[in-house]
């Protein structure tokens, strides 16, 4: 049985396969840009991510909350630090981000359940 976080992982990779396949130029150099905004920089890259998911979070795209959570992740945020992330949020985009925080809670849970699940 599936849940919300595996079926957004297979949505997003049969999609973003879709999209390669479209292969328009401007498509093609924005989705180049999205992805090098991430790089180490004079901000490593783990910051950016971290601040990737405060903005997915004040902007309330749960898709953005999960693939940025789970970048969080692989670049080695603990929970804790996650959770100020998740409380600057909450502050600048004030009470209409609750059901976003909420999704982001349940997003990590369902990580960290799998991480101990293998």
């Amino acid at each position: 049985m599936s849940n919300q976080l595996e079926d957004f992982q297979a949505n997003r990779e049969r999609m973003n396969k879709r999209i390669a396949a479209i292969n328009h130029l401007g498509i093609k150099r924005f989705i180049n840009l999205d992805s090098s905004a991430y790089e180490d920089g004079a901000l490593p890259g783990r910051v950016k991510e971290l601040l990737g998911l405060v903005a997915s979070m004040v902007l309330r795209c749960n898709d953005c909350i999960d693939y940025h959570i789970l970048q969080c992740i692989q670049a080695g945020w603990t929970d804790d630090e996650l959770y100020e992330a998740f409380n600057v949020s909450l502050v600048i985009g004030g009470s209409i981000t609750i059901p976003h925080v909420r999704h982001a809670v349940d997003t990590l849970d369902l990580v960290r359940k799998k991480e101990n699940a293998t």
